[in-house]
């Protein structure tokens, strides 16, 4: 028997003794990086939907203030999250899984969902909210809880504990329609599953299936311009893949949001404007506060904002993988890895939007695009990462 097993074994043996003792605070570091980012958000919303609020006759702090009642409720839920002990989610599971699917389904079949510009993402309860942001902490939850023993696809445990949930909430969330965090959820799985071990012929085989997927969605799309209504191809779909490759085709109408964004990072150069200094957020740039913001930082801090913003994303990135490395459990380090590439690779593709490197899509930055789910669901997250951050010792006791 290796010692490894040895310990296991004595672990399981004693676990009604076990004993976990604290001894150290939670990563300040990443604390700061994400602290420092929100207050950036604050001061990019208020720049950003001050000039509207006054042409609307109210006060200009009226967007900065919803936004910092989110930011109360988020504060209270990472500090909460951060004393609560990060082991002791798994059997939150089912609980967290219901609630989201009911609301999903509230947001999509009842009078309560809220559409907008054609999507049906919000929920009104009194106050306006985005299920579909909190999908992600309990999608990582769940992955978690399976993988941390067998990443196994075709384990049948899996598939009731985990596989379809999934499939419900993914299937919930493309409803209304959402591809951009169906897709953004993917992602998260693979690399989950990747990191939790999975097997290699099922990693190619999936990959295969995508490029494959590709490709034919390509095809699809490429007929679809010769053909219009083409069967199978969503319009919405297929006017942002087009006006992605040739924005100018459409220059008011669905090309203009990439086009004013595009004026945006080319107005704001190395230096930038100045802070308030945005031409584009003064009627040119309709989602600035929002989608966007990244487009009204860099035309007011120029390069040097933006390479700061990134800076910070990837502090965040960097913190989240080595509390991964350096956590003591399994189910520890695949909740790190999880949580930290959700709110990432989120910032990674809103980036992108902005900067027209990927067809636009309605991911907003985390910690500094307005809204109150987003910035509430970020910070819960952040709140479990400092938690997994504690040093601990574990001990057989009395």
């Amino acid at each position: 028997m290796s010692e490894a097993e040895y310990n296991q074994n004595l672990l399981n043996k004693h676990s009604d003794k076990i004993r976990s003792f604290i001894l150290s605070a939670p990563d300040k570091t990443l604390l700061a990086a994400v602290m420092a980012l929100i207050v950036i958000g604050f001061m990019a919303i208020f720049s950003s939907t001050a000039p509207k609020c006054l042409a609307d006759g109210i006060s200009p702090f009226s967007f900065l203030q919803k936004q910092l009642g989110a930011f109360v409720i988020g504060f209270f839920l990472m500090m909460f999250f951060t004393n609560f002990s990060y082991k002791k989610l798994e059997k939150y599971n089912t609980p967290a899984v219901v609630v989201l699917i009911i609301l999903l389904f509230l947001v999509k079949f009842s009078p309560l969902g809220v559409n907008v510009n054609g999507a049906s993402r919000w929920l009104n309860l009194g106050v306006q909210i985005q299920p579909s942001e909190f999908a992600k902490p309990i999608v990582v939850m769940l992955l978690a809880s399976i993988f941390k023993d067998n990443a196994s696809i075709l384990k049948p445990e899996n598939w009731q504990k985990a596989y379809i949930p999934i499939l419900i909430i993914l299937f919930l969330i493309f409803l209304q329609p959402n591809l951009s965090m169906v897709l953004l959820l993917l992602i998260i799985c693979f690399i989950m599953f990747i990191c939790a071990g999975g097997a290699l012929p099922l990693i190619f085989g999936a990959l295969s299936f995508c490029v494959a997927g590709l490709f034919v969605l390509i095809t699809k799309l490429a007929m679809a311009t010769m053909v219009a209504g083409t069967a199978g191809v969503k319009t919405y779909q297929l006017g942002r893949i087009k006006t992605w490759l040739n924005p100018e085709l459409d220059p008011l109408g669905k090309g203009y949001n990439i086009i004013q964004s595009l004026i945006a990072f080319a107005s704001g150069g190395f230096m930038g404007l100045g802070y308030g200094a945005s031409v584009q957020k003064r009627a040119y740039l309709p989602e600035c506060h929002t989608d966007f913001i990244f487009a009204v930082m860099a035309e007011e801090w120029g390069f040097i904002g933006c390479l700061f913003i990134i800076i910070l994303f990837l502090t965040v990135l960097y913190r989240g993988i080595l509390i991964a490395i350096q956590s003591q459990d399994m189910y520890g380090k695949l909740l790190a890895v999880g949580l930290t590439f959700s709110i990432c690779i989120q910032a990674l593709i809103n980036m992108s939007v902005t900067s027209s490197l990927v067809p636009a899509t309605g991911v907003p930055m985390p910690f500094i695009s307005y809204g109150g789910s987003s910035l509430v669901a970020s910070m819960a997250m952040i709140g479990i990462l400092l938690n997994i951050s504690k040093k601990r010792i574990t001990r057989i006791g009395e």
